[in-house]
């Protein structure tokens, strides 16, 4: 098998060998017909001293030429290591149909997506997850050739519905999700089993707080936002008199702070949604936040939110397309509501966890003809990146929120994961098991999966 030169004529780019020889020693995938003569051998690396699970691994086109403009039935994305597939019984593939997966050898074909973030019609990240053990370095390798066999069932999910009268985003994974029901903070809803259900929740439009009428497995809302950051939100410290007074996007001098929403779009805050990607593995809604005059500056943000297989978190990229203060020493802000009462309280670096037992209730039944019920936990957290340095403010104002500060970029971005759990949830079910989560996956966070290695390869 040699290393076919062709692939590196179209880019300048250094595609590190680390790996090479023994991944080009590997045999080769095939499924049914499908014996494909082009593979791209990518190595990963786990930096940590701990294994990982289920950790997001994203190329871009500049790592990968030889695969920029690839149509998606043209990948096959296969772990050498994972058990072949048998061929299929009758029943079976009269079920999946000429899609189906077919008899593997060498390997087992994985899911993955080909994101298209800005919607050119060409991809813009190759997006997979990977179980790595600590500091291993695994080969995954991505098969050419055009294949049409590989059903992918959906573990995550972005959407958009008017819900209740108004336009709200929805983003999930199978445990937790997120929605906008205010445009710019997350409520939080917990699921009782793994399952999607916000198309239920928006398409439907049910009470969040009253699914469990109908089937108690699809949860509850379990986060009260009225007017905190909620399960997570964005904001400015712009105000050089008081250093640590936050401007938010729906609290301005022209919004209708009663009820927490602004006003008119022409003269307050407004905003735009649309989903990105939706699925199987990521699911990403994009936010705009326009017209945003706190009376102390003028903004314009976009947020790129994500839910992940396999994962209670979700992160957000954040670029403000406006950035412009009347005073000098502006800073960004990043914040999660305190929950009360607040049982359990952790604060380190970028890393703040709130929680304790809740009555679940929604805070909008005046009339109380919903009854509430008490739960052992609900928790939330929020991680900034360290390189992004962090400060801590807890800002008691509009009920208490744990907020980070982070100093503006040269590139006007940062990065932020917000996460969830309760008692009743499929996994995490006790507060300890969420503070440690959400302690190991900051690391994983900081540490990313590592691409150490991409080499093009034919037989």
């Amino acid at each position: 098998m040699l290393i076919d030169r062709r692939f590196f004529a179209t880019s300048a780019l250094f595609l590190t060998l680390v790996g090479a020889a023994h991944a080009a020693d590997r045999p080769w995938y095939t499924q049914g017909a499908f014996a494909p003569t082009q593979r791209i051998a990518i190595q990963v690396t786990n930096d940590l001293d701990e294994d990982r699970v289920n950790s997001p691994v994203t190329l871009t086109p500049e790592q990968l030429p030889m695969l920029r403009g690839a149509q998606a039935l043209t990948v096959t994305l296969v772990d050498p290591d994972g058990t072949p597939r048998p061929a299929p019984d009758h029943e079976r593939q009269a079920m999946e149909g000429p899609h189906g997966h077919l008899a593997e050898t060498n390997g087992r074909a994985v899911d993955y997506q080909l994101d298209d973030l800005n919607a050119d019609g060409l991809w813009d990240e190759l997006f997979f997850q990977v179980d790595l053990k600590a500091h291993e370095t695994k080969t995954i390798y991505i098969y050419r050739g055009f294949q049409q066999r590989g059903w992918n069932p959906h573990r995550t999910h972005a959407g958009i519905g008017s819900y209740m009268r108004h336009t709200v985003p929805f983003w999930e994974s199978e445990a937790v999700g997120w929605k906008l029901w205010f445009p710019t903070d997350a409520d939080v809803y917990g699921k009782r089993a793994p399952m999607l259900m916000s198309p239920r929740l928006y398409g439907e439009n049910l009470d969040g707080y009253a699914v469990s009428r109908i089937d108690p497995k699809l949860g509850s809302d379990i986060m009260s936002v009225d007017d905190s950051f909620g399960g997570g939100g964005i904001g400015v410290f712009d105000d050089p008199a008081k250093p640590n007074a936050l401007s938010r996007p729906r609290f301005t001098p022209r919004s209708d702070q009663a009820n927490r929403f602004n006003g008119n779009g022409l003269t307050d805050t407004r905003y735009a949604f649309e989903v990105v990607t939706n699925g199987p593995l990521r699911s990403m809604i994009r936010v705009k936040t326009m017209n945003w005059d706190s009376g102390k500056g003028r903004y314009e943000v976009e947020q790129l939110y994500a839910a992940y297989a396999g994962q209670n978190y979700s992160t957000a990229r954040v670029t403000f397309k406006t950035f412009a203060p009347k005073a000098k020493g502006a800073a960004w802000a990043a914040g999660i509501r305190k929950h009360a009462p607040e049982e359990i309280l952790y604060q380190q670096g970028g890393v703040a966890i709130t929680g304790g037992s809740e009555l679940v209730r929604n805070p909008d039944d005046k009339e109380a003809v919903q009854n509430g019920f008490r739960i052992d936990y609900a928790g939330s957290a929020l991680v900034v990146r360290d390189a992004y340095k962090p400060i801590y403010v807890s800002s008691p104002e509009r009920q208490g929120n744990h907020v980070f500060k982070v100093a503006p970029t040269k590139d006007n971005r940062f990065e932020y994961m917000i996460a969830a759990a309760w008692s009743e949830g499929p996994t995490l079910k006790t507060a300890d098991a969420f503070k440690a989560y959400v302690i190991k996956s900051a690391r994983e966070y900081n540490s990313p999966v590592r691409v150490s290695g991409v080499t093009a390869q034919t037989r």
